[in-house]
């Protein structure tokens, strides 16, 4: 992410198409402010160049970064999430992620079940290992101690408690459902 200056001629019409924060003249688009300067491929031909104020860089998910997602839908081979957080900042934008079944956990991994490990509406610590692709589908895991669902409610309705590294239970009917559970550092308990 480069600065780039008031009437900086960014590129010309044949390479980019005009996005926020430019304008056009004589077949070259300009920087109508001065801020970051981003070009996003939204499946045209050719890449959209938008300038945006620094307050309104969308911090991307990055490989090795740490990410608050919520489970949106799971199959038996890997749980899709929305991505919520990097770090402790919220993303504006939706990005995807997918856990695959053999991303889920460090050991055992052939006898890892998605369902035993996640359900929809679980919020979930998980780190990036790879980014996205052109629908913006990360790639994540949960296979650190620290990663995992951190937050579940029970088919009751009530947030559930961990009893352990893979089982959480509904303080209400004390029915016990398998997850991979976090081992929550201090800081996340706040949530």
């Amino acid at each position: 992410n480069s600065h780039m200056y008031v009437c900086e001629r960014l590129c010309s019409t044949e390479d980019c198409i005009p996005g926020t924060g430019t304008y056009l003249r004589h077949g070259y688009i300009f920087a109508s402010l001065t801020g970051y300067v981003l070009r996003k491929n939204e499946g045209e031909e050719l890449p959209v160049i938008s300038v945006v104020r620094e307050t309104e860089t969308q911090l991307l998910p990055d490989v090795g970064a740490i990410v608050t997602c919520k489970v949106t839908s799971i199959n038996p081979r890997f749980a899709k999430v929305h991505i919520l957080y990097v770090g402790s900042t919220p993303l504006k934008d939706r990005f995807r992620g997918t856990i695959r079944k053999e991303d889920v956990r460090a050991t055992e991994k052939d006898k890892v079940e998605t369902y035993k490990s996640f359900r929809p509406g679980d919020i979930v610590l998980a780190k990036v290992i790879s980014l996205g692709d052109v629908q913006s589908n990360y790639l994540l895991t949960t296979a650190e101690n620290e990663l995992g669902v951190v937050v579940a409610h029970s088919e009751a309705g009530a947030q559930m408690v961990p009893i352990s590294w893979c089982e959480m239970q509904c303080p209400r009917t004390h029915a016990k459902e398998f997850r991979k559970v976090a081992r929550v550092q201090p800081e996340y308990l706040q949530a």
